[in-house]
């Protein structure tokens, strides 16, 4: 079969939650058994597995004539060597996006859903069944990117993180983070629970409870209605970062004033670590694959200096 190109496309999958029930029960009638015995619907985990593969296998079918295809499950992205002429789809929720899309440099990602009634999708613009044109237009330079701004942690010791949606700064567990942070010529030693450091796509998220959190509080405070100054979000392509820190603890050693603000090309966000231990920078909300944050550890937030495609 003749291809439209040799372009390597790599299919991003990840497993549903019928087969981490199965990892973790080896048979689907003790999946059953334990899904049924809590009073969940086990129905729904076979229908959700089962759309998941036909689209899947459409996905599949659509790509084979333009390119290689390759599929790579979500575990193996960490570790694998995409070429620069690769193109990367992501078949999954906005989620699989995201935690794809900060091991790209300069890759152009292609976000699909596979169950439209299920996702919302903001990040999955196309069907199983329209995927084929999308990827042949993109291969052909007529289709547009979407430039989303990243963020970066680089530790003293030169290892660095990526984050699409936001940064988390802070403790393992659930004990206070000890830090000092620094910004603009500002410091503060500082007790908390953490940090986050969201970028504009990810300001709908953690950012946007944390904004909640404080108008609720203030309002209650004051007596009043809870009010949330704009929505709290800003554009995806917007070269800054905004960063809040989390239930800071004012005392006679500790600060709480320096506990919001704005990341950009001429203020990085410097952290240093006072914590001898479980000290840790995750980024998107994934834990396992992190940055050991301990005493003697800086860490330099910045905005990114590259920057995810997206295909729209």
């Amino acid at each position: 079969m003749a291809r439209l190109t040799e372009r390597r496309l790599v299919i991003v999958v990840r497993p549903t939650r019928l087969d981490e029930l199965l990892a973790r029960f080896n048979t689907r009638e003790q999946a059953r058994f334990y899904v049924e015995s809590l009073g969940g619907d086990f129905a729904d985990y076979v229908a959700e597995h089962a759309h998941y593969e036909a689209a899947l296998t459409r996905t599949e079918r659509a790509l084979e004539e333009i390119g290689r295809v390759h599929r790579l499950k979500r575990a193996h992205v960490p570790s694998y060597l995409f070429g620069p002429d690769d193109v990367v789809i992501a078949l999954g929720q906005d989620g699989l996006v995201a935690n794809t899309l900060k091991y790209l440099d300069g890759q152009a990602i292609v976000g699909v859903n596979p169950d439209p009634a299920r996702w919302d999708g903001v990040l999955l613009p196309f069907a199983p069944d329209d995927v084929g044109n999308a990827v042949r237009e993109h291969v052909a330079g007529a289709r547009g990117l979407h430039e989303v701004v990243m963020a970066r942690a680089r530790l003293n010791d030169g290892q660095e993180l990526y984050a699409v949606n936001d940064l988390f700064i802070g403790p393992r567990s659930h004990v206070s983070a000890r830090y000092t942070i620094a910004i603009a010529g500002r410091e503060e030693r500082q007790s908390s629970s953490g940090i986050i450091v969201s970028t504009g796509l990810g300001s709908t998220g953690w950012l946007r409870s944390l904004y909640a959190g404080w108008a609720g509080m203030s309002a209650g405070l004051a007596g009043t209605k809870p009010s949330l100054p704009g929505d709290g979000r800003f554009d995806w392509n917007t070269p800054e970062l905004r960063f809040c820190v989390r239930e800071p603890y004012p005392s006679k050693w500790t600060g709480a004033e320096l506990v919001y603000g704005v990341v950009d090309g001429r203020h990085p966000l410097r952290i240093a670590s006072l914590m001898p231990e479980n000290g840790v920078i995750f980024s998107d909300g994934i834990e396992a694959d992190c940055l050991a944050f301990n005493s003697g550890a800086v860490a330099t937030i910045a905005v990114a200096d590259r920057r995810g495609l997206l295909v729209v």
